[in-house]
């Protein structure tokens, strides 16, 4: 691929992971959030969190059945710090406009709360992969470490969606279309995994 091509996506990557906040910024700029502004940057912040986590796992999986599309693996590290970043907006909007830095009120949320308890899991689970996705992490680390490591990220998202599902009011199916998706998602990588190894086995026979 021409570099020319591949800066023309990056860019075009980078608009639309900035998209979500740039709506809200404009909202924010027009007062168009809505009555309750705090729950429209809640749930927007949330929901991209999820979406870009989601669109980070399904890369490889494509690369995999598409070989031609093996440079959009390129902007999975992208994408997810991307998903990192508006997990973490999600969070602070949440300990600034919900609890009002109130530490105590904050203790009782997550012992109480339990999608507050699942959120925060899933932070801290994407957390040290946030911080080890530099290319000096990866060194450091070396591939297989940092793999491993990096496996996190399943159970993050799937703390993400449990946290979506009891969030949303009984009987709301927002969350279902993400969950078909990373269900999917997290089922084709061991029926990868298992053909591979059939392969394998009868290339040896």
């Amino acid at each position: 691929m021409k570099r020319s091509t591949l800066i023309l996506i990056k860019t075009l990557t980078w608009l639309a992971c900035l998209w979500p906040l740039g709506q809200l910024v404009w909202g924010a700029a027009t007062n168009k959030l809505g009555a309750d502004p705090t729950a429209t940057i809640t749930f927007a912040t949330g929901l991209a969190t999820i979406r870009l986590l989601t669109l980070s796992l399904a890369l490889t999986p494509v690369r995999r059945l598409i070989p031609e599309l093996s440079w959009l693996v390129k902007f999975r590290r992208l994408i997810g710090l991307f998903a990192f970043f508006y997990a973490t907006l999600h969070l602070l909007t949440y300990i600034a406009l919900y609890a009002g830095f109130d530490l105590h009120a904050m203790a009782a949320d997550i012992t109480k709360r339990r999608y507050i308890t699942m959120g925060l899991a899933a932070w801290l689970l994407l957390l040290p992969l946030a911080a080890t996705s530099t290319t000096w992490a990866i060194r450091k680390m070396t591939g297989k470490r940092w793999n491993q490591l990096h496996k996190l990220v399943y159970v993050a998202a799937v703390c993400g969606v449990i946290h979506y599902w009891w969030q949303v009011k009984p009987g709301v199916l927002t969350p279902l279309n993400i969950t078909i998706l990373l269900a999917v998602l997290l089922i084709s990588r061991p029926i990868y995994t298992w053909s591979q190894r059939r392969k394998l086995r009868l290339r040896t026979a």
